[in-house]
């Protein structure tokens, strides 16, 4: 079955007799995976050194024995009482310099030696009894990487860090420009952590100590990672994979940095409001997808509701279906619930579940077996069937970081603004790749970027594609800062000035919004028009031989009738579109949607997000339909794999889903 159907399944929750119930309905709903193991180390290993394996070896054969192939996740997000209670050492102490107390999750430090031996054995016990066991397919370490620990081990450990970095405190004190405020620094023991409001006035650490702090942090959850998947890798199949579920945009890390080391990316999806929203939740797998540029799985998601949000509303009845769909529509490999069957006590007792706890089917259970149903039509049509797309969005995490710390405009969310490049594609159903600032551009027809941290390799790579002919449209707040958090001796953009053939003459945040007058938009039409620029504007001062398509109408007297979205064309006939704005969501909309006609990049088929989600994978167009249904005249006839009929025009229920193949005749 190309697509996987699975659910995390906890058999160390129940008494064995229960198991074979659990299994029999599995298959009856359609599931063909089970994820368990990852929250079981108390019962792997009861007592130091003691390891009983025997229970979950017999959980794996028999779900073997129902036609259920197994994920093994690695315990190590919840380390057994004995563990914190002999060595509290192990604990992750916060940033307030209390430890962590036991009793919840992912409460280590993971800079901690003596918890990196401990994970590595256990991780080594379960590989060496199942890493050549034909019914497990993959690995899943640890569960949700997410804590941060302040200890004195972390303090030390990001000290040694610095000094590989930077070889010689002259060297760190220059890039930090340490004697501003007397920051300078004579011996490496004396670099802190940077702890928001540890002094006077509430005032932040240094901007370059603060970056270098998530910088390390990335580094010691790879170490952490590495500890693990080596000694997996060291006794398991080849064919036996490895990954981990991430949180989508969750910004504690670098997710590019920490997938290098894996086989491909998973992420759990939830919705604290409840409802699916195709912009935003599609750009969740689009990013974690381009962690890798490679399908991804699902590894966790709601069966309708979940527990810890203000209101924990529920899915209407088939939007669970089109949750699904949308997911393999981006590319999952396989979308997985969480949970199976509800644990009578501990914190997430509300969360949703196919199975009560009586062991009876809930009514999600039914719509998640017409899900797998509808699986089993489609067949092989989606077997490594890849996402393509012409669009690459670029992203950083250490841009988000630089601006979350100096947002210079509360409302500035570097976040919200990537959404707002984002969403215009989105809305007219054009595929994106959301990829690492340091991907390889290679094949992409229109590339949009904001690196607000540049370098030379960065800069370079732009350049190279609008060499190649490619469209570039450069964002807000481009070419500021060096990887050090340190401002460039360049005005903006720096490194790329040429390249856009304008540069940043001043910057300004804004209380109100201020208007733009539009001189061309939209397909290369003289359209005059108006809108405004909201939250930031830069005044753009063009070379000789770039154009302004829009000025600035009547503000601060300093943004009077100046530039405000540029274009430059290349010999080669690559160009580079500069916003110097961000632009209310109908400009920018205009703007990336002529910018993607420009570059000749189309949707996917030409139907907005209003009407219906549409994606491409391999040969096969998914069409879902929102809460409203939709009627919708195809551009071509279709054969439709889920309801089994030759079509040229498809009416959709609320959250109905169509799987087609065009047809030549």
């Amino acid at each position: 079955m190309p697509i996987h159907l699975g659910a995390a399944w906890y058999p160390e929750h129940w008494p064995e007799s229960r198991w074979a119930e659990d299994l029999q309905l599995m298959r009856e709903v359609g599931l063909t995976v089970v994820r368990l193991g990852e929250f079981a180390w108390a019962d792997l290993e009861p007592e130091e050194g003691r390891f009983n394996l025997d229970w979950l070896e017999r959980a794996v054969a028999l779900a073997a024995a129902h036609g259920l192939a197994c994920v093994l996740g690695t315990p190590t997000a919840a380390p057994p009482a004995w563990l914190t209670q002999r060595y509290p050492d192990v604990l992750a102490v916060n940033p307030d310099g209390r430890p962590a107390v036991h009793g919840t999750r992912c409460h280590y430090d993971v800079t901690s030696e003596r918890y990196l031996a401990f994970c590595r054995r256990i991780a080594e016990k379960l590989a060496e009894r199942f890493g050549q066991n034909p019914h497990v397919i993959g690995w899943q370490i640890d569960n949700e990487y997410n804590t941060v620990s302040y200890s004195e081990g972390a303090r030390s450990a990001f000290q040694a860090w610095l000094r590989e970095q930077y070889g010689s405190l002259d060297a760190l004190n220059a890039a930090w420009t340490t004697a501003y405020w007397s920051q300078r620094y004579t011996d490496w023991s004396q670099i802190p952590l940077p702890l928001t409001g540890a002094h006077g006035f509430n005032q932040p650490h240094s901007p370059a100590l603060r970056l270098k702090w998530r910088q390390f942090v990335t580094e010691a959850y790879r170490r952490y990672q590495r500890n693990q998947v080596e000694v997996i890798r060291a006794h398991a199949r080849p064919d036996q994979w490895i990954t981990h579920n991430f949180m989508g945009f969750f910004d504690g890390y670098d997710h590019y940095t920490l997938c290098e080391d894996l086989d491909f990316a998973s992420w759990d999806q939830y919705f604290p409001e409840g409802a699916l929203d195709f912009e935003r939740d599609a750009a969740g797998h689009d990013l974690t997808r381009g962690f890798k540029r490679r399908s991804f799985w699902l590894m966790e998601t709601q069966p309708g509701t979940i527990n810890w949000a203000a209101v924990n509303r529920a899915q209407e009845r088939g939007e669970t279906f089109a949750v699904a769909w949308t997911a393999i529509a981006h590319g999952a490999d396989a979308v997985c619930y969480w949970q199976w069957r509800n644990a009578l006590n501990g914190q997430e007792q509300y969360h949703g579940s196919l199975v009560a706890p009586d062991g009876k089917p809930r009514p999600i259970f039914a719509e998640i077996k017409r899900l797998g149903e509808s699986l089993r039509q489609v067949g092989n049509l989606l077997d490594g069937a890849p996402v393509r797309a012409e669009v690459a969005l670029l992203h950083s995490y250490e841009d988000r970081w630089a601006l979350d710390f100096q947002r210079h405009h509360a409302q500035f969310d570097p976040l919200a603004y990537l959404r707002s490049l984002y969403a215009p594609l989105a809305q007219r159903n054009i595929a994106v790749d959301i990829l690492s600032t340091r991907a390889s551009l290679q094949g992409y027809r229109l590339v949009i970027a904001a690196p607000h941290l540049i370098d030379e390799a960065i800069a370079q790579s732009l350049h190279d594609h609008v060499a190649s002919g490619g469209g570039l449209v450069l964002g807000v707040r481009s070419g500021m800062k060096t990887r050090d958090n340190a401002l460039w001796t360049q005005r903006q953009p720096a490194l790329l000035q040429d390249l856009a053939g304008v540069h940043v003459e001043e910057y300004f945040a804004l209380d109100k919004p201020i208007p733009v007058h539009l001189a061309e938009i939209v397909s290369g039409s003289l359209l005059h028009g108006m809108g405004t620029a909201t939250i930031w504007a830069e005044w753009l001062i063009p070379a000789q031989g770039t154009q302004v398509l829009a000025h600035y109408g009547a503000s601060n007297g300093w943004l009077d009738n100046q530039a405000a979205l540029t274009l430059r064309v290349h010999p080669s006939g690559g160009w580079v579109l500069t916003l110097g704005g961000w632009f209310d969501p109908t400009l920018q909309s205009a703007l990336i949607g002529w910018a993607a006609e420009r570059a000749n990049v189309s949707p996917v088929m030409p139907i907005p997000l209003s009407v219906a989600h549409v994606m491409q994978r391999g040969d096969a167009y998914i069409v879902i339909a929102g809460r409203s249904g939709a009627r919708i005249s195809l551009p071509w006839r279709a054969y439709d794999h889920l309801s089994r009929a030759h079509v040229a025009s498809l009416e959709l229920p609320a959250w109905g889903v169509a799987v087609l193949t065009p047809r030549s005749d």
